[in-house]
C-alpha cells in the first residue's frame, strides 16, 4: 500500500470514530435523562470504573492500556457533561 492507500484507510477510520463517538454521546444524553427520571446522580464512579476495566480487556494494541485508558476518561468525562446538560 502507498502512503495516500494508508492515509485514506485513516480517514475512513476517523469517520467511523466519530460517527461512533456522536452515537455514544447521543446515548449519554438518553441516559442523563433516565438517571434524572429516576433520581440518580448523573457520576456513578462503579460504572465508569467498569467501563475502563472493560476497554481494558478489549484492548489488544498497538496502543498502551494507559494510552486507551487515557482516551476513554475524557470520552467518559465529555458524556458525563452532556448527561448534566441533558
Amino acid at each position: 500500500m502507498t502512503l495516500d492507500d494508508l492515509r485514506q484507510r485513516i480517514d475512513r477510520i476517523d469517520e467511523d470514530i466519530v460517527r461512533l463517538l456522536s452515537e455514544r454521546a447521543g446515548v449519554a444524553v438518553e441516559i442523563g435523562r433516565e438517571k434524572r427520571r429516576q433520581g440518580a446522580p448523573v457520576v456513578d464512579p462503579a460504572r465508569e470504573n467498569d467501563v475502563l476495566g472493560r476497554v481494558r480487556r478489549l484492548n489488544r494494541g498497538p496502543m498502551s492500556d494507559a494510552a486507551m485508558d487515557a482516551l476513554y476518561r475524557s470520552i467518559v468525562r465529555e458524556c458525563s457533561r452532556l448527561q448534566e446538560q441533558g
